[in-house]
């Protein structure tokens, strides 16, 4: 009785071919918008992801929050104010609270302690530009996330103490500013109209991404703060941007936060019931809560489009009205050789079903398309991700809009008086 069901609704909706399109548009729209956007999300939190994992694993982030001399922590300004902060305030991380973290008989589940400045900067070299991060660091971070250089050498600590003016280009940064390739060490580049030697070019990291691991260039921290985003705190000390600890394994990841946070409290002269000038989280911490928020923004939007998917489902209504309409006299003929009012109702409701499914199924190709051509607009810089469970939940969400919107048109159909149907003009 089904596959017989399924036959006439293939039917019926193939003799209408232009009007059953266009009905199924609500559904295609909804379901391709629903996909394509989960694509998306899926791929901001894979890219996030990868960017955080780039750094090392079993890591800790110690951030600061902007000081205010004159009324304690500005938990506003947290990560924020990075290079020339304004009169009254400073950040609470220095190099030197990077050094005491490294002191064994404190910290003593601290693998690497790697401390951190960023800031925009612009890089030219001949005729070639790049504008992007520069990242001021020490010789540790190499050790932090084990990128190797395919020319040169990363700087060592001769270079961190002297303040040279030394600079390893991140993969993409290294194809802008030399797009003939070949080896650039010793090469002299300006950032920022300061001049800088090659040191070394960096292996790809993350498919050469824009505003990735890749599209950066690393100079010393003590550069950093000297030459490009000159910061000092009150007391004339060199600030940090962060500061990353690498745990000895993934167990000591809360000790070490337990340890890191007493050794600050204590540099920084926090009393007891005081509120922290810094913050301390775990790498995984850090990723459930970008995880949290663009899972929600991705919920929110698909809702939004998922909005197409009711229209949808009127328009599904509004047509299985029209058809029970023009084929009354066929009602009556089945129900006057015995045809029982379930058989009708199932007749209807399976031609609903199916084209919502349809409908739900030309969606999923329109969406992943979308998401394709999006990854191709982005040359690889961004991959959007179609996961089976979105597929899945489209399928059903046609489905159930098939159902729902088809119950009163074959509810009305099956409750046709055969006489009157017969009787129809």
């Amino acid at each position: 009785m089904l596959k017989e069901n399924l036959r006439v609704a293939l039917k019926a909706l193939a003799a209408n071919k232009l009007r059953s399109v266009l009905t199924t548009l609500g559904i295609i729209i909804g379901v391709a918008a629903v996909i394509s956007l989960v694509a998306l999300g899926n791929g901001v939190q894979s890219f996030i992801t990868s960017q955080f994992e780039a750094q090392g694993a079993n890591l800790v982030y110690v951030f600061p929050a902007q000081v205010n001399t004159k009324g304690g922590a500005n938990r506003s300004g947290f990560i924020g104010g990075a290079p020339g902060s304004r009169g009254g305030l400073s950040l609470s991380l220095t190099v030197n609270d990077a050094a005491a973290l490294e002191d064994k008989t404190l910290v003593p589940d601290a693998a690497l302690v790697v401390p951190i400045v960023s800031g925009s900067a612009k890089a030219t070299s001949g005729e070639n530009k790049w504008a992007g991060t520069v990242r001021g660091t020490s010789p540790s971070y190499q050790l932090l996330n084990g990128q190797k250089a395919i020319y040169g050498a990363y700087f060592d600590e001769a270079n961190y103490q002297s303040s040279a003016r030394v600079a390893l280009l991140g993969s993409y940064a290294y194809q802008k500013l030399f797009p003939d390739g070949g080896d650039p060490t010793g090469t002299d580049i300006r950032i920022n109209d300061v001049s800088f030697r090659v040191a070394g070019v960096l292996e790809e990291r993350a498919g050469n991404q824009i505003g990735g691991d890749d599209d950066r260039i690393t100079i010393p921290l003590t550069t950093a703060r000297e030459r490009l985003f000159p910061s000092r705190n009150a007391k004339g000390q060199t600030t940090a941007g962060i500061v990353l600890l690498q745990a000895a394994n993934k167990d000591r990841v809360n000790a070490l936060i337990e340890q890191a946070t007493e050794v600050l409290r204590a540099r920084h002269n926090v009393e007891f019931k005081n509120e922290d000038d810094f913050s301390v989280a775990s790498q995984q911490d850090i990723l459930a809560t970008f995880g949290a928020v663009t899972s929600a923004i991705t919920v929110f939007l698909a809702a939004v489009a998922g909005i197409s998917l009711f229209v949808g489902g009127i328009g599904i209504m509004n047509i299985m009205l029209v058809s029970v309409t023009e084929r009354t006299r066929e009602i009556g003929l089945r129900k006057a050789i015995g045809a029982r009012p379930g058989i009708i109702l199932a007749q209807f409701l399976i031609e609903s079903i199916v084209l919502s499914v349809l409908g739900g199924l030309i969606g999923i190709a329109a969406g992943w398309a979308l998401a394709q051509f999006v990854t191709l607009v982005s040359q690889g810089q961004f991959q959007a991700i179609v996961s089976v469970d979105a597929v899945l939940i489209a399928v059903g969400f046609s489905i159930i809009v098939g159902a729902i919107f088809g119950v009163y048109p074959a509810a009305r159909a099956a409750k046709l008086n055969p006489i009157e149907a017969l009787r129809y003009e």
